[in-house]
């Protein structure tokens, strides 16, 4: 690991005056960044803890909807009391990350910030155009059984790792943040970017930005939800193939559908095309399977991911009636 300054802070203005040092990178649980400093992927001149901040309440706003503080720990989200009531699937997809001593610690706003698990992004013996710009991408050729089918391009593969993530995309989340020339938000489904030409651009943050909480819709069918994801161990694995799904069903008719994939995609992948052709449909497993169809039309099997097209389909369904039997 390569030297750097530390240092803490305690309000929002010294933190944005720390980060406009070149080379400075913000840490609240460090669940992610400590492995990649230690692997010489990451290599921050400085490292500004920010548990300081006081990120670290949920609560609900006088239009119903939810904001959740950056510093919120995996664990403490999933397992809030409304969060579980309104939002399961949400609090189905924290506690199906990681493992508990992670959740633990990893934060809100950590999470979002998560980079790849590409093998070929963590060593460095490989070339990797998300790790050092123009490089190569070393899992097009190489064994690329967990990279994406979704979102891909000719520079890059690798999916997003996060199941936060995925609810959040399903649930429409948005996105508060905190820079030098004051506040603004971002949609969830415009914070990450498609890895195109440019990979190592992963966000939409500018320099120095500082995520400061995430809010949720008061979506009145959210509590009509579940997250279901496919892995290889029941436990601590990441997604071959995930779904966030969110549905209103009265009288056996969709009239309303949210749908996100994980695993699949290069980032969160919320289904907009699956979503509109659920709405105004009888719920079933015929109208399912045509969605889950829908999702992956756009999907491009690589040598050796070509099965999670069909995995992420059943996923889909599954989740989809599950969801569809609750009404």
């Amino acid at each position: 690991m390569n030297p750097f300054k530390y240092t803490s802070v305690k309000d929002s203005k010294t933190a944005m005056t720390a980060a406009a040092t070149a080379g400075s990178k913000f840490i609240a649980g460090g669940t992610n960044i400590v492995d990649l400093m230690k692997l010489n992927i990451e290599t921050p001149r400085q490292i500004i803890d920010i548990n300081g901040l006081g990120f670290n309440k949920i609560e609900t706003l006088a239009n119903g909807n939810i904001m959740i503080g950056a510093l919120v720990k995996n664990s403490d989200l999933a397992y809030d009391t409304t969060i579980m009531q309104r939002y399961p699937v949400l609090s189905e997809a924290l506690l199906a990350g990681a493992s508990a001593q992670l959740r633990n610690a990893a934060s809100t706003g950590g999470n979002l910030m998560q980079r790849t698990r590409c093998p070929y992004f963590y060593d460095v013996a490989f070339a990797c155009n998300k790790r050092v710009q123009g490089s190569g991408c070393s899992a097009i050729p190489g064994y690329n059984r967990d990279n994406a089918v979704l979102g891909t391009s000719d520079k890059c593969i690798a999916t997003h790792p996060s199941d936060m993530c995925v609810a959040m995309a399903a649930l429409g989340a948005i996105i508060h943040l905190q820079g030098a020339k004051g506040t603004r938000t971002i949609p969830f489904a415009d914070f990450h970017l498609l890895p195109g030409q440019t990979p190592h651009l992963e966000h939409n943050l500018k320099s120095g930005e500082l995520i400061t909480s995430v809010e949720l819709p008061a979506l009145s069918f959210s509590s009509k939800s579940h997250y279901l994801k496919a892995r290889d161990r029941a436990s601590y694995q990441f997604a071959l193939a995930s779904a966030a799904v969110v549905l209103d069903i009265k009288n056996g008719i969709i009239e309303n559908a949210r749908i996100a994939l994980g695993g699949v995609g290069t980032k969160p992948w919320r289904s907009f095309s699956a979503e509109k052709s659920l709405v105004g449909k009888s719920a079933g497993t015929e109208t399912y399977r045509k969605a889950a169809d829908m999702a992956l039309a756009e999907a491009k099997a690589y040598k050796d991911n070509g099965f999670k097209i069909e995995l992420a389909k059943r996923t889909l369904v599954q989740a989809l009636t599950k969801v569809g039997e609750m009404s």
